[in-house]
C-alpha cells in the first residue's frame, strides 16, 4: 500500500531532494539535480521502479521521526517489542558528487533490520549493471549515471536487487552511503558517514540562524525557510515549485503535473518570504535568477524556466509507471511553459520593485529589462490568457491576469518616481487607469456585488482576494469587502478555501480539486487587512493543524479524506505560511508595504 503524502519527510543538499517515508524506505530521489530523472521512484510506481529500504523486519514496529534542530538532517526512531532503533538519514554533495548516508544505530534491547536497495535509473525503467570495485564498494552503472554503495554490513544481490540483514544492538552503529556521480569521472573517495549529519546539521543551523523569530510561530516558520532553502538550488539561485512530479490534485485523477521547475509566480511571494525571515542573499540570488532567466525578446517570456533558466521544458507521458495510487498519466515536463499568463509580468515587476525598497541595488542591466517587459507588456495586455491556474481548456480575460497587468505598469511608475529611473511615467499612468477602469467594469459583478474569475462570468476565483494585497483597491472598499464575503460563501469547504467553484453550486468539491493550501492563506492575509484579527489568527492556527508531524505542507488537501494531495513539499504553500504569520505579527498585509 502506497504511503500517504504526509507520511514523507525531506532531506535536501540544495541541489536535489529525497522523500523518506515513516516506514524507512526512501522513494523519490533525482540525480544530481531536482529536474534530474529519478534513480528511486517508488513514489510513482511499486518498489521495482527503485527505493531504498531500512527498516526492521518485525511487522508491529511503530515510527516517530524529527529533525535535528533547524536542519534537514531527519531522525526515525522505530519501537519494536524487542528495542528501538533510530536511522540518521542526510544529503550532502561534494565536487561532482552527490552523498546519501543512512545511520543506524541501536538505541536499546536489539532489533533485527533489513535493506532492500532497487536502484532503477530514468524514472523507475533501467536496470543498472551492478559490480564490485577495487577497494570492495558496490557500483552501479547505467549510462553517464553511476551509483557507489558502501555499507558496514554485508549485502548480496537477489532478482535485481541489492539486500542484507542485521542485528543491532543499543550503543551499536551500521553507516550506508550512497554516493552518485557520472560514471566517466573517476571514482569518487570514500567518505566517512559517521561525520556527515553532524556536518550538514551545523550547516543548515549556521544559515538558519540569521532568522527573525515571529511570535508564537517561530517553530512552523523557520521550517517553512529552510523548506524553501532546501528547494533552492545553490549554484543558480532557482527556486522549484515542488521536489516531485506527477502527485495527483486528486487521488486516482489526471491532474499530475510536473513541479520541478520554477514559476516567475512564485517571484513576489518568494522575495516577502525570504525578507521578512531576514535571509537577504537569497533574496538577492533568487532576483539575479529571475533577471538571467527572463532575458533576451520579451515576446519569449515563459511563466516557468528551468533550474538554471533553461526554456525548453517539452511535456510527455510516461507510460511504465502505474502513478500514485493509480494516478495516471504521469508526466514529465510542463507544457503550461508555453502558456500565455499574463499575471506573471505583474509579479516580474512587483518582485523587482520589492527588491529595490528591501535595498536590493540592482546592476545596470535590469532596468532596460524592465523597461522592455513593461513595453511589450502594452502591446499584449488586452489578449486572453490562460491565467493563474494555467487553464488548458479556452484562453478567457481572467480578472486576475488583468490586475496583475496593472501592478506591472505601477510598479514600473513608481521604480521612475521613488528610484529615479528614465521611462515614460505619463504614458504609462494612462495605461495603468486604462486597465484599472477596465477591471472595475468587466471583472465586477454588480449582482453578487463581487469581483469574477473572468469578465461577465459570474464564477468566484480565490484569486481575487489578491486584489487588496497587491494594493488594487484599498481593502474598506465595499467591492473588496463584498468579495470576500462572496468567496467565504461559494469557496470555502469545511474552513478551507478551493481556487475556484465550477459552476454548479453544489457543496461537493468541483471535479479534480481539493481545497488549495495557499488560497486559505490569502484569506488570512485579506482579514489581516480587514482588522478582522481573530478571523485571521483562527484560520492560520487551522492551517498550521494540516501541516505533517515535520511542520510539511503540500500543494492542497483533500477535506473529505483529510489527507494531502498534490506535489510535495509545495512552495507555494510554505511561502504562503510564512508570509501570514509575518502580516499577522504586523497586523498589516502585504498592501500597505507596497504603498508610498
Amino acid at each position: 500500500m502506497a504511503s500517504r503524502i504526509e507520511d514523507f519527510a525531506v532531506i535536501g543538499n540544495c541541489e536535489t531532494m529525497a522523500l523518506v517515508g515513516r516506514n524507512g524506505s526512501i522513494d523519490w530521489l533525482c540525480l544530481p539535480r531536482f529536474d534530474s530523472a529519478a534513480c528511486f521512484t517508488a513514489l510513482l510506481g511499486s518498489r521495482d521502479n527503485g527505493r531504498w529500504l531500512i527498516a526492521p523486519t518485525a511487522t508491529e514496529a511503530t515510527s516517530t521521526r524529527r529533525y535535528r534542530g533547524n536542519s534537514l538532517v531527519l531522525e526515525t526512531t522505530f519501537e519494536t517489542k524487542t528495542g528501538s532503533v533510530q536511522i540518521v538519514d542526510a544529503l550532502s554533495r561534494r565536487d561532482g558528487v552527490t552523498d546519501l548516508v543512512r545511520v543506524v544505530k541501536g538505541l536499546s534491547g536489539s532489533v533485527e533490520m533489513q535493506t532492500e536497495i532497487v536502484l532503477r535509473f530514468d524514472y523507475g525503467r533501467t536496470i543498472p549493471w551492478a559490480s564490485r570495485n577495487e577497494d570492495g564498494r558496490l557500483e552501479f552503472v547505467s549510462g553517464p549515471d553511476r551509483i557507489i554503495l558502501d555499507s558496514s554490513v554485508p549485502l548480496r544481490g537477489q532478482d535485481m536487487r541489492t539486500i542484507g540483514r542485521f542485528d543491532i544492538r543499543a550503543g551499536e552503529e551500521h553507516c550506508f552511503a550512497m554516493s552518485w556521480t557520472l560514471s566517466f569521472r573517476p571514482l569518487p573517495d570514500a567518505l566517512d558517514p559517521k561525520r556527515v549529519p553532524q556536518l550538514e546539521q551545523n550547516a543548515w543551523e549556521e544559515w538558519a540562524s540569521r532568522f527573525k523569530p515571529v511570535a508564537t510561530w517561530s517553530g512552523p516558520v523557520i521550517r517553512s525557510l529552510l523548506t524553501l532553502k532546501a528547494l533552492t538550488h545553490r549554484e543558480t539561485g532557482g527556486i522549484v515549485a515542488a521536489a516531485t512530479t506527477s502527485l495527483p490534485e486528486l487521488i486516482g485523477g489526471p491532474r499530475n503535473w510536473d513541479y520541478r521547475f520554477c514559476w516567475l509566480r512564485d517571484a513576489t511571494f518568494t522575495i516577502y518570504a525570504l525578507i521578512n525571515g531576514g535571509f537577504l542573499e537569497e533574496a538577492r540570488q533568487w532576483r539575479d535568477w529571475l533577471l538571467r532567466a527572463v532575458a533576451g525578446d520579451p515576446d519569449n517570456l515563459q511563466i516557468m524556466y528551468g533550474v538554471g533558466g533553461e526554456r525548453r521544458l517539452t511535456e510527455y507521458e510516461i507510460p511504465w509507471l502505474a502513478g500514485y495510487e493509480g494516478s495516471t498519466p504521469v508526466r514529465i515536463g510542463n507544457h503550461a511553459s508555453t502558456q500565455l499568463q499574463l499575471d506573471v509580468f505583474g509579479e516580474l515587476l512587483d518582485t523587482l520593485y520589492v527588491a529595490r525598497k528591501a535595498g536590493l541595488s540592482p546592476d545596470e542591466a535590469t532596468w532596460p529589462v524592465e523597461r522592455a517587459l513593461v513595453n511589450h507588456l502594452a502591446k499584449v495586455r488586452n489578449q486572453p490568457d490562460s491565467g493563474i491556474w494555467e487553464v488548458r481548456g479556452a484562453k478567457r480575460h481572467f480578472t486576475h491576469s488583468k490586475v496583475m497587468t496593472w501592478v506591472a505598469f505601477d510598479r514600473a511608475i513608481r521604480m521612475i518616481e521613488e528610484f529615479g529611473v528614465e521611462g515614460p511615467a505619463d504614458e504609462w499612468r494612462h495605461v495603468r487607469d486604462d486597465i484599472h477602469r477596465q477591471v472595475c467594469e468587466h471583472g465586477y459583478n454588480r449582482d453578487l456585488g463581487s469581483f469574477v474569475q473572468s469578465y461577465g462570468s459570474s464564477v468566484l476565483d480565490a484569486s481575487l482576494l489578491l486584489l487588496p494585497l497587491v494594493g488594487f483597491l484599498p481593502p474598506d472598499d465595499p467591492r473588496v469587502i463584498g468579495t470576500v464575503r462572496m468567496v467565504e460563501q461559494r469557496l470555502m469547504r469545511h474552513g478551507l478555501l478551493l481556487r475556484y467553484e465550477d459552476g454548479r453550486g453544489s457543496d461537493d468539491l468541483p471535479a479534480g480539486q481539493g481545497v488549495f493550501l495557499a488560497c486559505s492563506f490569502w484569506l488570512v492575509d485579506s482579514y489581516v487587512l480587514l482588522g478582522r484579527q481573530d478571523d485571521a489568527r483562527d484560520l492560520f492556527e487551522r492551517l498550521l493543524t494540516l501541516c505533517n508531524d515535520v511542520g510539511l505542507l503540500a500543494e492542497e488537501y483533500d477535506v473529505g479524506s483529510a489527507r494531502q494531495v498534490g506535489n510535495f513539499p509545495q512552495a507555494f504553500s510554505h511561502l504562503a505560511l510564512i508570509n501570514s504569520a509575518y502580516n499577522l505579527v504586523k497586523h498589516r498585509g502585504p498592501a500597505k508595504d507596497r504603498s508610498k
